[in-house]
């Protein structure tokens, strides 16, 4: 099984090898005939981008994914250039006609997300061409390999139980070497997607025909994200299938997250698509959804007919009545650990790393300000969404709300959620967005912590304080403190992942859903002859 275990690592990291290598393959350029028809498609009126891709990119060359880029990127602020300067010259002549004419010939949008365009039309090589043997050689050898790794551990593990054994000696999993190369790499991955889609061009190759097969249209970025996704969480669900194989609580939990992934985060909305509607996911609730608001996508949502409608009120509806009244009942778990994506990830992904979340006083003052910050600015951006949508005006308090959006979208949709929320994991544990920036898990918050029938309840007489509860708390909540004073654990940053409850040697812990009356019950700690024992257990 060791030898069966070594081979499987073998195997992963050549494919994950000839993942990265993907990158560096193929030509890119374009005939004359295709870059017209591009320039049609997409209502160009500039004859400069046109001759300054004509120069750069029709060509017998064969430009590499980086050169391809970078000419792309000249062109199109050498035309952009050009309109400003005379825009410029026209403003300081007065001559408001001219300069107004001027706007409509410059070219709006990411630049790279421009490039990412063009490459996808002209892209030629290993990747483009052989799809099939690119994605056997890449996400073929990463599964068969990763599965070879992971599936001996039904054995080699032994009897049903989890093993910790060895997690603070591991390279991999106690911020070793291993931990900070999977970090530098799963921050580049979140770099990559999010600001320089161009030079991923080869990866959305290789899922192009999953993609048609769905939706009917060519991969994206984004399709390459969702699919890497659920390849991902399918796979190290396996790990938690193995891993906790004696606890229904954890098997159901994994099968929920992973259907609800599957099926409503990736299946469904590609499937609608190609049924000519708006991709749209059902279980994604605002604010984490926080562009559900925004104009372009009520006017998607309104211009859909009668299915853009239903989507509409769905997610109003989800927001504020199915989410708090299911925290009502069962706690934030309901959402945060059986059907968020976030989540979802992880709880599979990020499960080897849970102990690296920070316990410290620090991190949870920090934690409390920052999250809450979030909601506030998500909360106020809706305001300003709503507004203008309404009023038709573009700017609220002389602010502009696109520039309000635009910011967000940066620091909090790319850089928080996406590079520090799933990038850090093997340096500061699995739930650094969902403890520290999730706009809705502050909201489900709120409501576990003051309106729920949730807690987790400690029977303090059976406590050994082995602390192997605070450890592995994702969260970063002191368990071990309340189990020691036989106190309700009511935590508003709690997500109900169970973990706790099934490291604890001696069943201290229990997730449970009761009345509220008794819910929360602060104990204190006693100590030798402070309070008369027989009149507190008369009193309670």
């Amino acid at each position: 099984m060791k030898l069966i275990k070594q081979s499987g690592l073998i195997i992963f990291l050549a494919g994950l090898t000839f993942f990265i290598a993907t990158i560096f393959t193929g030509s890119f350029s374009l005939k004359q005939a295709e870059l017209d028809t591009f320039i049609k498609e997409k209502g160009y009126k500039s004859e400069i981008i046109k001759e300054e891709l004509s120069k750069a990119i029709v060509t017998q060359e064969n430009l590499n994914i980086f050169q391809f880029s970078s000419r792309v990127i000249n062109a199109y602020e050498t035309s952009n250039n050009h309109y400003d300067a005379l825009i410029a010259k026209y403003d300081s002549e007065k001559n408001w006609d001219a300069k107004g004419k001027q706007f409509q010939y410059k070219i709006s949008g990411k630049p790279h997300s421009v490039s990412f365009e063009l490459a996808k039309k002209s892209g030629k090589g290993f990747a483009a061409d052989n799809t099939g043997l690119a994605w056997f050689l890449t996400f073929g050898l990463g599964i068969i390999g990763a599965l070879m790794f992971i599936v001996p551990d039904v054995i080699l593990l032994g009897k049903p139980g989890i093993k910790n054994d060895g997690i603070f000696l591991s390279a991999v999993t106690n911020r070793g070497w291993i931990g900070w190369f999977t970090f530098v790499f799963l921050v580049t991955f979140y770099i990559l997607l999010y600001f320089y889609p161009d030079f991923i061009v080869n990866w959305v190759y290789l899922v192009d025909p999953i993609s048609k097969s769905l939706s009917g249209n060519p991969a994206g970025q984004w399709f390459l994200y969702g699919y890497l996704y659920c390849v991902v969480m399918t796979v190290m669900a396996v790990r938690m299938y193995i891993k906790y194989r004696h606890n229904k609580y954890q098997i159901l939990r994994t099968t929920s997250v992973l259907f609800f992934q599957i099926v409503f985060a990736f299946l469904i909305p590609e499937i609608l698509v190609r049924f000519e509607k708006p991709w749209y996911d059902f279980k994604n609730a605002f604010p984490l959804d926080y562009d559900f608001f925004f104009r372009w996508n009520l006017e998607e949502l309104l211009a859909s007919g009668g299915f853009g409608l239903f989507i509409l009120v769905w997610g109003v509806v989800l927001t504020i009545v199915v989410v708090p009244v299911m925290v009502y009942f069962f706690g934030k778990r309901w959402y945060c650990s059986w059907v968020c994506g976030c989540g979802g990830l992880a709880e599979t992904l990020g499960d080897p790393y849970r102990q690296n979340s920070s316990k410290t006083l620090l991190s949870w003052r920090v934690e409390r300000i920052v999250i809450h910050t979030v909601l506030i600015f998500v909360l106020v951006m809706t305001g300003f969404a709503l507004y203008t949508f309404f009023t038709q005006e573009s700017q609220v308090l002389g602010i502009k709300t696109q520039t309000i959006q635009d910011i967000y979208g940066f620091l909090i949709g790319a850089i928080f959620a996406g590079v520090i929320g799933t990038g850090f994991y093997p340096i500061f544990g699995n739930r650094v967005w969902c403890r520290f920036g999730c706009p809705l898990a502050a909201y489900l918050g709120f409501v576990q912590r003051f309106k729920s029938r949730f807690r987790i309840t400690t029977n303090g007489g059976q406590c050994i304080s082995c602390g192997n509860c605070s450890t592995y708390c994702e969260q970063g909540i002191d368990v071990r403190a309340y189990a020691q004073k036989g106190e309700n654990i009511i935590r508003s940053s709690c997500v109900g992942c169970g973990i706790c409850s099934a490291v604890c040697p001696r069943g201290v812990l229990k997730l449970e859903n009761g009345p509220e009356e008794g819910r929360i019950n602060p104990t204190e700690i006693l100590l030798g002859n402070d309070v008369d024992l027989m009149d507190l257990m008369n009193k309670k």
